[in-house]
């Protein structure tokens, strides 16, 4: 290929993931078919400190957070928003744990496994509008580290 830099891209765009491809499971491994999309992210806080003699603002790690949100389509009431009623009418928050699959074209899969999720942020009890599909947004907070079970290999 005249003039491509990274002939691997190019070459390897068969093994390109899409949604498709893509499950979110409970902690039971049941799959929570009716989640249009879902996302997990870290951030990270770090400590800034500047030292004698020195102009420049330097950071060390100090702490990191995951969050977990996803994008249910309301198609019955299920386990998750019957736990959250619940658990606002008894004051005892739901923790629940999820495993996030990407299948790859080759038979492998990369799972992440989320522990100790409990509901951060705002949570839609019903979103209703003429016209839409009836979606439900979650915001999860991990407590626990995610932990890679396996990963995607393209041989």
């Amino acid at each position: 290929m005249p003039g491509v830099r990274n002939v691997r891209a190019a070459g390897d765009a068969r093994h390109a993931r899409t949604g498709k491809d893509g499950l979110f499971f409970d902690k039971d491994g049941n799959i929570l078919a009716s989640v249009e999309s879902f996302t997990s992210s870290a951030t990270y806080n770090n400590a800034k400190y500047t030292v004698l003699g020195d102009g420049q603002e330097h950071e060390t790690a100090n702490t990191f957070s995951v969050s977990l949100t996803m994008t249910q389509i309301v198609v019955e009431s299920d386990k998750f928003i019957k736990e959250l009623i619940r658990a606002m009418s008894e004051q005892e928050m739901p923790v629940w744990g999820f495993r996030g699959s990407l299948k790859g074209r080759n038979g492998s899969e990369e799972i992440v496994v989320y522990d100790e999720c409990i509901p951060s942020g705002q949570i839609d009890i019903q979103n209703v509008s003429v016209g839409d599909v009836i979606k439900r947004n979650w915001n999860f907070f991990a407590n626990q580290a995610p932990n890679l079970q396996s990963e995607l290999t393209i041989i």
